[in-house]
């Protein structure tokens, strides 16, 4: 009996371990930033946003442009929606000084700020651009 009461303490003690650290694991640690990525150049009106809601494009946006890519290359449909060149062209933003963000160093371009913070590589750039075409 004495061996099943400290078999179940023991038991018990290792459970509330575990769900101790469930919990911390699952609250947002105050050492990791939130990413910042600039803003869009283009002042969109109510009616006309950006391809799609904010939400569905922070969350889609991986298939949207692998959709687009696969239309493009494999079908020779063209398109601006979806466009890698489109995002590219409003949302990389240069400094003060005109210089557009190095897409293999830190973390300013409007690409990797929220792909560094995912943990996420982006392979896109190893043939396309990453700053605006110039007019």
């Amino acid at each position: 009996m004495k061996v099943c009461l400290k078999l179940s303490i023991l038991g018990n003690i290792c459970l509330g371990v575990l769900l101790s650290l469930a919990v911390s694991a699952a609250e947002p640690s105050s050492s990791v930033t939130l990413p910042k990525p600039p803003k869009a150049k283009q002042n969109f009106s109510d009616t006309q946003k950006c391809v799609a809601p904010i939400e569905d494009i922070r969350r889609n946006h991986g298939d949207y442009l692998k959709h687009h890519r696969n239309e493009t290359m494999h079908k020779g449909i063209r398109t601006t929606q979806y466009s890698l060149v489109a995002c590219i062209n409003c949302h990389v933003t240069a400094d003060s000084k005109g210089n557009y963000p190095n897409i293999n160093e830190g973390s300013k371009h409007f690409c990797k700020s929220c792909h560094n913070y995912a943990a996420v590589s982006i392979d896109c750039f190893e043939c396309h651009a990453t700053k605006p075409e110039t007019p």
